[in-house]
């Protein structure tokens, strides 16, 4: 007999999405910063020194960003369970019929909900309840580490590019080589996450590009704006 396998993307949609943030934020900022520190007529090293600052700092800065976000959320599921656990060995019985009334919501008879909320807790009541009254399974437990060291990791390979391509370009085309390159790039992560996760991949490659459009255009321009100052 063959088995039915479905794969499903839910699973992996915590690391994705600090992957994609982390990577999103890491061309966006560093990128911008190099066209705001290149459009105030700062030399090459001053240009690449402050996007190698950027990349450390702001890898560092999601990593820890990330965690604390992630682990608060690990701190209320551990709460909630801890309570869970002191409700089950206090009154087991409540729960048996809060589970059970769960069930009956869903669309079970009294008496199989009444059955199944018996058997499943016979076998691992913390699980059951964690799972169908406060909606806390194993695939989508908080893994403040891994969404931390995806977070850092995804922003310094993002930052990597515009950083490579001011390193590489001719000074005067550095700013447009930037800017298009980030752009692309932009557009790949955008298509990329919008196809991992089943919606449509030209707006997701539309909507990252323009927020990246947007964040380089008005800093480039701060930076025409400084330089303007400082040349006077």
């Amino acid at each position: 007999m063959r088995r039915h396998r479905e794969v499903h993307r839910t699973g992996h949609m915590g690391w994705l999405r600090a992957a994609v943030l982390g990577a999103n934020d890491g061309v966006v900022s560093t990128a911008s910063l190099l066209m705001g520190v290149a459009a105030a007529h700062a030399d090459r090293h001053a240009i690449l020194l402050a996007g190698v600052s950027a990349l450390v700092a702001g890898a560092m800065s999601m990593a820890a960003g990330e965690y604390v976000s992630v682990h608060s959320q690990v701190d209320s599921e551990e709460a909630e369970l801890a309570r869970e656990r002191e409700e089950l060995a206090t009154d087991a019985d409540a729960e048996h019929r809060e589970l059970a009334s769960i069930y009956v919501g869903r669309g079970l008879e009294p008496v199989l909900a009444r059955q199944v909320a018996a058997q499943l807790m016979a076998h691992d009541a913390l699980d059951a309840h964690a799972r169908d009254e406060l909606g806390i399974t194993e695939v989508f437990r908080a893994r403040p580490m891994q969404a931390a060291a995806a977070s850092a990791a995804s922003f310094a390979i993002g930052s990597a590019l515009p950083l490579l391509v001011a390193a590489l370009a001719p000074s005067g085309a550095l700013l447009a080589l930037v800017a298009i390159a980030s752009l692309a790039c932009l557009a790949l992560l955008g298509a990329a996450a919008a196809r991992m996760g089943g919606a449509s991949v030209g707006v997701g490659a539309l909507r990252i590009a323009f927020w990246g459009l947007l964040a380089m255009a008005v800093t480039a321009g701060v930076g025409i704006l400084f330089g303007a100052i400082g040349a006077g």
